[in-house]
């Protein structure tokens, strides 16, 4: 293609954008409400807009234009068209610039070119933080709080505006002052402006109303929303928050007792606010450096589980506190997959207490151990950090870490993120085959340890005094086990006193002679290899044979003297008497072989 086609094309497109541009900058406003929300501590500023094409060409988008005192201060911005028969959409903005002008501007494009002679309703959202100033800036604990507000009686914007009218809602009825431009009404909390006729583009007149204003001023300094996920069926969410109280700053001492006993005392105080978890949560705790705080009530309802969070002191302006609160939640709710490709979806932050204000947002999000191929797609632009790694338990290489941050957030950001990973399902295996390797090392470790002899010398006396020992201990257990047949055979005997059973005593008196011949002959052979060994414990062996034969003849001599009883030779008397010292004869050599045992 020749130079002498190309300038021509590239004429026709510069027409074409110089027409698209004009057709944008032809709009109008027909008629404008505002509606500015001032009762809390934040500045909601709500537009209904009626915008018209007087042009005829179509216009492909409109240009929103932010207030130059106001948009170092915006949270968020969000622009609705109000459809008749159809559903309310959303439309897209893009931050822009215009040529020969300051400030920050957005871009809203149409679902659909705007005709000439068509007109649209839009409703411009704005939310703005950190713009209601104290004043004055130090109160006592007895004292209200009151603020300023400094704005703009016109609806800036870059385009002409037909008609407006601004209607200001307060905290209170209590105003101190405010502009009168066009003798505006108050009525109760309610300011109303306007109407005003054919506006100009890029108006401004200041507005400035100051007023009671003892709506909780919270301001979350800074939190940090860690987000571990389990494959195994666990999120396990944590959020550390640093909360400050950003209203007039408590001016003298602070008196307890009159905080309790009178009700307006530290009216702009704040005891406590309501935190709102997903309805699934469980094991929720709540604590700061000290400990758990138990001044928090928990309220389970159908869709959330309402936490309230009551600080250990109550929060004046200019004082701050440090918390955290976790809790768990069921993947199976948050977490899809099909095969290894999965999708969280989870919000970003969510609901801390009502007309929240976050300074600066951190989230940390934790994914199992070998995710890959991670995404995440958000409603709102945020800067995203390099991935980290943690390291937990029984991890190898490390948990990846999505990091998060993003500044002025308010509960128009409470919104769904979605993160995009890619994960082997092979891999859940890992951790049992670590647990189970890891006691299988283990148990073979101590079989190795036990059966290995470690010594560098095999020391002869000591393996003597094992050899001893041992069978001393063999020498206990048979002893005792003899002296246990003579009790048996005193049972026998005194049956044989009742019963005269002859029988009975004789097969009695066979069983003793038996297992007694073999233990005393298992003694005798154990004497034996103490001999063999060279130990002294031979002769106390040996005396414990020689005192266990007179116990025998004594246990031997009562069944005589029992049979004598029974077949009438002897009397009863003379039977007690002689039993009486046979047992005290048979007692005393008892005690001697226990006090050989003993000496073993």
């Amino acid at each position: 293609m020749n130079r002498s086609v190309l300038v021509p094309l590239f004429l026709v497109v510069l027409a074409g954008l110089c027409r698209a541009e004009q057709s944008d900058s032809s709009l109008l406003n027909e008629e404008v409400k505002r509606t500015v929300d001032l009762s809390s501590h934040l500045a909601k500023i709500t537009a209904d807009i009626t915008v018209s094409n007087p042009g005829g060409s179509a216009a492909q988008s409109f240009l929103i234009a932010l207030d130059p005192e106001l948009q170092s201060h915006l949270a968020y911005i969000g622009v609705i068209v109000k459809g008749d028969e159809e559903e309310d959409s959303r439309l897209e903005l893009q931050e822009t610039t215009v040529k020969g002008k300051s400030g920050k501007f957005f871009r809203a494009r149409f679902p659909s070119p705007l005709a000439g002679g068509a007109k649209l309703k839009l409703t411009l959202e704005t939310v703005y933080t950190h713009v209601l100033l104290p004043y004055p800036t130090h109160i006592s604990q007895a004292e209200k709080q009151f603020v300023v507000f400094e704005g703009n009686h016109y609806f800036y914007s870059p385009y002409p505006t037909h008609a407006q009218s601004t209607r200001v809602r307060l905290a209170s009825k209590n105003v101190e002052s405010y502009s009168k431009l066009g003798s505006p009404s108050k009525s109760d909390e309610v300011i109303e402006y306007g109407p005003f006729k054919d506006i100009a583009p890029y108006s401004q007149d200041a507005m400035k109303i100051h007023y009671e204003n003892n709506a909780p001023f919270l301001t979350i300094t800074d939190i940090t929303r860690t987000i571990e996920l389990s494959h195994w069926g666990n999120i396990a969410v944590e959020e550390t928050v640093d909360l400050r109280h950003t209203g007039a700053v408590l001016k003298g001492p602070f008196s307890r007792y009159d905080y309790q006993r009178q009700s307006d005392s530290g009216i702009s105080s704040i005891k406590s606010f309501k935190t709102i978890l997903p309805a699934a949560a469980q094991d929720v705790y709540y604590r700061d450096e000290i400990g758990n705080i138990s001044t928090s009530h928990l309220l389970v309802l159908d869709d959330s589980v309402e936490m309230e969070i009551r600080p250990r002191f109550p929060l004046f302006g200019g004082w701050k506190t440090h918390y955290m609160v976790g809790y768990n939640l069921p993947s199976y709710e948050y977490l899809y997959n099909l095969g290894d490709q999965y999708a969280l979806k989870m919000r970003l932050v969510d609901h801390v207490f009502d007309d929240q204000v976050i300074d600066s947002l951190t989230v940390k999000l934790i994914l199992p151990e070998g995710a890959r191929n991670i995404q995440v797609d958000t409603p709102y632009s945020i800067q995203r950090d390099p991935d980290d790694l943690h390291y937990t338990y029984l991890d190898t290489f490390g948990r990846p870490v999505v990091v998060a941050r993003k500044k002025n957030l308010v509960e128009q950001h409470i919104q769904d993120v979605v993160v995009h990973y890619n994960f082997n399902k092979i891999l859940m295996l890992q951790e049992p085959l670590l647990v189970v390797g890891a006691f299988c090392i283990l148990f073979f470790t101590v079989i190795v340890y036990v059966r290995l002899d470690f010594s560098i010398t095999k020391d002869p006396a000591v393996e003597v005094r094992m050899k001893v020992a041992s069978i001393t201990e063999q020498v206990l257990t048979l002893v005792n086990k003899r002296l246990g047949l003579y009790r048996h055979f005193d049972e026998v005997i005194n049956k044989y006193k009742q019963s005269r059973d002859m029988g009975a005593l004789n097969s009695g008196r066979k069983t003793l002679e038996a297992e007694h011949r073999t233990l005393t002959n298992e003694v005798a052979s154990l004497q034996s290899r103490l001999k063999a060994e060279g130990s002294d414990l031979a002769d106390k062996v040996g005396e414990i044979q020689k005192l266990d034969g007179l116990v025998k003849d004594s246990v031997s001599r009562s069944c005589q003297e029992a049979e004598r009883l029974v077949a009438g030779k002897v009397k009863k008397e003379t039977y007690i008497e002689s039993e009486k010292q046979l047992s005290a004869k048979r007692q005393d050599l008892v005690t001697r072989i226990d006090s050989l045992l003993d000496a073993l």
